[in-house]
């Protein structure tokens, strides 16, 4: 499972407003069209489903309770995922 707020880079407590912000921001700058780097259509796929999930209140909900349950596919490649982005955004 990935981690919706990292791919946004927010914390849990974001509210809708914050959420469309970070969302406007972060597709702006993965889009294919405009960046073209190898992994850019994946951190954009990555950032659409993040808001897809993250705007949807039900969806919302559901996600923030299976991630306080730890309910995670591989727990390690999301600890390197959340290191990874936070040493990126903390190296910029």
């Amino acid at each position: 499972m990935q981690d919706h707020y990292t791919a946004l880079g927010l914390s849990a407590a974001a509210t809708l407003a914050d959420i469309k912000k970070a969302y406007r921001q972060r597709a702006a700058q993965y889009h294919p069209d405009r960046n073209t780097a190898a992994e850019a259509p994946q951190l954009f796929r990555a950032v659409q489903t993040a808001y897809e999930v993250l705007s949807d209140d039900e969806r919302r909900k559901t996600y923030d309770d299976n991630r306080r349950r730890g309910l995670l596919d591989d727990p390690l490649e999301t600890a390197r995922e959340i290191w990874h982005n936070y040493l990126d955004q903390a190296l910029q």
